[in-house]
């Protein structure tokens, strides 16, 4: 678990965080999104003690990150893919990292595979690494000491598509058994299929918080029907709630309910599928409209607080 807690981090005049507190749960992906510039890199910088905020606290599993007696075995970081020496291997980086951590050597074979970076890719200069083999070698690093937490910045940036759905399938599992995920990512889709929870900041300041479907909208079926009149009978026969949406039947139920209750009823069905709500780019920009910096870049023309 993470817990924040009135965090701000100032430089001078500009709140680069500005009193942000939300928990990420065991079992749970939390995605953590803003617009450039709003606060996010900084926040967790500041959580994991890379940064020091100017007032409130982090606490994870129960502990201040300096806390932990090995941190690394605790808590997985990908804050800057690009943190690392040039000079060295991928291998020879991810062995200096599982020594520092007190594991095996076998256990840098076992992440590389992990990653999908092969022997002769480990064995190259991380410096002659494209982005994506860098964001591989990051991800390796986060998940060598087999933490309970994941702390991870924009950790798609550069993977391609079968990156991008491995990584995906991998933070799932991961909290499915029962790790803590807190993600940031400008790719909302990924973020939409993967997260449980949505924090959304904007120039320092939460602006919005909840599950999925709180901030994105309910789901449910949508169902037509040959006799819209004995559909509409049949779901309030099952104890079905359902309204009208644009020539269709949006029902808060799961299509697999409708079925059955139209079935038992020998209704017609045209279509039957699961609904979504209003999606998360959507409510995305609906919640950062007023924060985008783009709209004011006087507020940080360097991008240095994204």
């Amino acid at each position: 678990m993470i817990e924040v807690e009135n965090l701000s981090k100032h430089y001078g005049a500009l709140r680069a965080v500005d009193d942000v507190s939300f928990v990420a749960r065991p079992g749970r992906v939390t995605g953590f999104l803003g617009p450039n510039g709003a606060g996010k890199s900084t926040a967790m910088r500041a959580m994991v003690g890379l940064t020091r905020p100017t007032s409130g606290s982090t606490r994870i599993l129960g502990a201040r990150y300096a806390e932990l007696r090995n941190p690394g075995r605790v808590v997985g970081l990908l804050l800057d893919a690009g943190a690392v020496h040039a000079g060295r291997t991928g291998r020879e980086s991810l062995r200096v990292d599982a020594s520092t951590l007190g594991l095996s050597a076998s256990r840098v074979d076992e992440v590389l595979d992990l990653v999908g970076l092969t022997p002769s890719e480990a064995k190259r200069r991380v410096g002659g690494y494209s982005l994506g083999m860098k964001q591989r070698l990051g991800l390796a690093r986060a998940f060598l000491g087999e933490p309970e937490v994941l702390v991870l910045d924009e950790p798609a940036n550069g993977l391609d598509p079968q990156g991008i759905h491995w990584m995906r399938g991998r933070l799932r599992t991961f909290a499915d058994r029962g790790g803590t995920v807190l993600l940031s990512s400008h790719l909302l889709h990924e973020v939409e299929v993967v997260a449980d929870d949505i924090v959304v900041i904007g120039r320092g300041r939460i602006v919005a918080q909840g599950t999925k479907a709180d901030l994105v909208g309910a789901g449910g079926a949508l169902v037509r029907a040959r006799d819209p009149r004995a559909l509409a009978d049949a779901l309030a026969a099952a104890g079905l709630t359902a309204r009208d949406e644009g020539g269709a039947v949006r029902v808060d139920a799961t299509p697999e309910q409708v079925g059955v209750a139209a079935a038992a009823a020998g209704v017609v069905l045209l279509e039957l599928r699961e609904a979504t709500g209003s999606g998360l780019e959507e409510a995305f920009l609906q919640l950062t409209t007023a924060t985008d910096r783009t709209t004011d870049r006087s507020m940080d023309p360097t991008g240095a607080v994204a």
